[in-house]
């Protein structure tokens, strides 16, 4: 009778044992090894968890082992972004995510952010800008015209971020495009991702 009633108990004690479950990380890093050296992005899986999630399938699905970084915007020195992703290759895409601005989840473009850029909300896929200095006019702005939510930042770089800006600063075409666009943008030799990985 005292075994079945500790049986019981320890039955009873499994729910409570289940909520007091350690609560998931706020942030995930993964590792990013270029041809040119590694850089370490810090995703904010809590603040931004739909963007984050959407960016851990390719890695987790090995899909972003050698894309290039195909473009590059540089404004000004230290100012600008390079831009990363399946280029809309059909065996590498997952489905468009709904769109997470910078105004719900607090995560911002400053220097060495991670972002999913986008046409109309929600159509944001594989393609991926990391931002060159701080870059206010890509988040979610109420006093602008159009739809005025800004691009979907969910990250940064918080280790590596000179092998980024050897991407950022090496030579640039003045006549290739990709598909009729980019022209002036497009890398002469494009920076390969050797793979990205969760640590």
């Amino acid at each position: 009778m005292r075994g079945l009633l500790l049986l019981l108990l320890s039955l009873f004690a499994l729910p409570a044992i289940a909520q007091t479950a350690p609560p998931a990380p706020a942030t995930v890093r993964v590792a990013v090894e270029t041809t040119v050296g590694r850089f370490v992005l810090e995703l904010e899986t809590a603040k931004a968890p739909i963007t984050a999630r959407n960016f851990l399938r390719y890695v987790d699905a090995k899909r972003l082992d050698g894309i290039v970084f195909y473009r590059t915007v540089k404004v000004a020195d230290h100012f600008g972004f390079v831009q990363f992703g399946v280029q809309n290759a059909p065996a590498r895409l997952f489905p468009p995510i709904k769109h997470e601005p910078t105004s719900q989840t607090g995560v911002k473009h400053v220097d060495g952010a991670i972002s999913v850029p986008r046409l109309a909300p929600g159509t944001g896929r594989g393609e991926f800008t990391i931002s060159v200095g701080d870059q206010p006019s890509f988040d979610a702005d109420p006093a602008r015209p159009g739809d005025n939510l800004g691009y979907a930042a969910f990250g940064r770089v918080v280790e590596g971020m000179d092998v980024v800006l050897k991407i950022f600063d090496a030579r640039t075409s003045l006549t290739k495009t990709l598909q009729g666009s980019f022209k002036g943008e497009v890398p002469e030799a494009p920076v390969k991702v050797l793979t990205a990985r969760r640590l």
